[in-house]
């Protein structure tokens, strides 16, 4: 098996009391992206908790999310599944429609969490 190349990002970046979080797609582990907006964002959303808790934070850290939605029907239902995983306060957000880079993909997610101080 082959390595797969190096993309020419950070998955994470540490800055002025703050982590960013590079783009996240709604990839399963055996690389198959799952049917429909609501089983998309529910796992985009746990690959985000992932990786925040690899840095010792998690979703309440979270203070901004830029959402991109393939097709702006899929908004009610990704609002349902988004609305559940954050608690108050929740985090600022920016939702846009964009054509994305993974096929299948419905949506993809940043994220800004603050550090502990």
């Amino acid at each position: 098996m082959s390595t797969p190349p190096a993309l020419p990002f950070s998955k994470t970046r540490r800055s002025h009391g703050l982590l960013f979080l590079s783009g996240e797609l709604p990839l399963s582990p055996d690389g198959s992206v799952p049917e429909g907006i609501a089983a998309q964002t529910a796992l985009t959303l746990a690959r985000i908790e992932a990786t925040l808790q690899g840095e010792g934070l998690g979703l309440a850290d979270v203070v901004s999310i830029t959402a991109y939605l393939v097709d702006a029907t899929d908004f009610a239902e990704f609002n349902r599944v988004y609305a559940a995983a954050f608690g108050e306060p929740r985090p600022v957000r920016t939702t846009v429609r964009a054509d994305l880079v993974l096929p299948g993909a419905r949506l993809e997610l940043t994220a800004i969490a603050a550090l502990p101080s």
